[in-house]
């Protein structure tokens, strides 16, 4: 009978030590099935009066993109949630130290929280599952890519940091029925995001930060993450404001180019339709609607209203040139009619020259004259070469003395002809027409040198209003920029 007993709980301990226990065990025990509606259809407590506190836990992954044309937001984060399910409990030492269960996610109640900013249904599926621990907690994850609104700020673009929200709230259950509490949001959180950070895109991400407060509308909770990022506006420097800032440059040393052309009125209008295209560029990458004006808006309109005072100034000194010109040409045209129409009788007047001979040598050849002047304060000297086939040469001089206050084209004039009748043999003797046409050229070549010479009244307008524009637009460039700086 000893020996029996004994046998029976030998049995018995080996029975214990074979035995095994499954999640399907707890689930029977818990008469968890997907047609028990106690667990799916509404809030999981005993008392309605007890709200359900649920945990909200977010990290952002990723920023894959940021619109400032469409202002929106798009984040790939990590949403974990966790709630209390007075439904669900067991001891674990029963259940061979089972602790949790894995389930699929239609099978118990979930809260029903949205974002306010999303403005489109995230595509990838929902994480099929969750887990439940044996004290009744049922905790979520799921990774969401996130097409929010965000209002920008693009006031210093694209020196700008912005600040976008995610809200989270229930659809319908009002603070009574379920509590939102957000875990803080530690250093090593955001140390930790920064590290994760798979793609930045052009965003450098700087902090996030969390808060819970209730509405006052609706009487729900919300919790409110704001992720904080800075633009990295390299890239932006180098295609849009260097470029420009090149181009104002050019337009500074357009004051070199001579102004009686037209090329500094061409360079000019170049240059700014130049500036045209950046702005045009400029403008599909900012919103149409912002409450400021960007600086980099200001910058360019500043830029080219500088542009445009500085091809305003060339165009008005390009008129008074022309006026200048225009009253110049119309003097030398009448000044030589009247010269040439005076009285061929006055050859025999010799006026206040009196030319003489230094050297005759009648060479029965044909001389080719030419002339070449000299000149001193009181006294004009004309040389007249006669150059024959033979290499010789004939000179004669005329001296004509510019302080007696006559006319030293008369005094050419008549000087030249006595040449013509008494410096060469009759055989030799130029005619009437060509002393003419010679004395035409010179009168003209001799008119155009006094009126070089001769500084306008408009030339005088025209040089001081380029220097007096020219210090005004350098002072006015500087200042400009100068704000700018202290104002990005």
């Amino acid at each position: 009978m000893l020996v029996g007993f004994f046998l029976l709980l030998i049995l018995r301990d080996a029975d214990s030590m074979g035995t095994f226990c499954s999640y399907q065990d707890v689930l029977n025990y818990l008469d968890l099935t997907r047609a028990n509606e106690l667990f799916s259809m509404t809030r999981p407590v005993k008392n309605h009066t007890k709200p359900t506190v649920v945990y909200l836990e977010l990290a952002l992954y990723a920023i894959l993109d940021v619109k400032e044309i469409d202002q929106t937001f798009v984040p790939y984060v990590w949403i974990s949630l966790s709630w209390m399910n007075d439904y669900i409990s067991w001891d674990p030492n029963e259940f061979c130290g089972i602790n949790h269960v894995t389930l699929p996610a239609d099978v118990l109640w979930k809260p029903d929280l949205t974002i306010i900013e999303m403005i489109e249904k995230d595509s990838a599926p929902q994480s099929p599952h969750l887990n439940i621990d044996s004290d009744g907690l049922v905790k979520v994850k799921n990774d969401q890519v996130l097409v929010s609104t965000c209002r920008m700020h693009i006031y210093k673009f694209p020196f700008d940091v912005q600040t976008c929200s995610i809200t989270f709230k229930s659809v319908v259950h009002p603070v009574s029925e379920i509590q939102l509490v957000n875990k803080p949001v530690s250093v090593e959180l955001n140390q930790w995001t920064q590290e994760a950070m798979r793609t930045q895109y052009e965003w450098l991400f700087m902090s996030m930060t969390v808060r819970s407060e209730v509405d006052e509308i609706t009487k729900q909770d919300k919790i409110i993450y704001t992720i904080k990022m800075k633009r990295r506006s390299v890239l932006y420097i180098i295609n849009f404001l260097l470029p420009v800032l090149f181009f104002l440059c050019l337009d500074l040393a357009s004051f070199l180019i001579s102004d009686t052309g037209g090329e500094k009125l061409s360079f000019k209008v170049t240059v700014m339709l130049a500036v045209t295209v950046m702005q045009l560029i400029l403008n599909d990458i900012l919103p149409s609607t912002s409450n400021r004006v960007p600086l980099i808006a200001i910058y360019y309109i500043g830029v080219f209203s500088l542009m445009l005072l500085s091809l305003l100034e060339t165009i008005v000194v390009m008129y008074l040139l022309e006026k200048d010109s225009t009253s110049q040409d119309q003097n030398t045209d009448t000044s030589s009619e009247c010269r040439l129409s005076e009285d061929e009788d006055e050859e025999d007047n010799l006026g206040m020259c009196d030319p003489f001979v230094e050297k005759k040598q009648y060479i029965q050849e044909d001389y080719t004259p030419f002339f070449r002047q000299t000149s001193s304060p009181t006294t004009n000297v004309f040389f007249m070469y006669l150059f024959s086939e033979k290499h010789k040469w004939c000179r004669c001089a005329c001296i004509c003395d510019r302080s007696a206050g006559g006319s030293l084209t008369k005094q050419l004039k008549h000087s030249c002809r006595y040449l013509s009748h008494h410096g060469l043999p009759d055989s030799q003797r130029l005619s009437e027409e060509v002393m003419k046409e010679l004395m035409k050229t010179l009168t003209v070549l001799l008119n155009r040198l006094k009126e070089e010479k001769k500084v306008s009244y408009w030339g005088k307008k025209s040089k001081m209003i380029n220097k007096v524009f020219f210090i005004f637009y350098v002072t006015a460039v500087s200042l400009f920029l100068v704000s700018m700086y202290i104002s990005w």
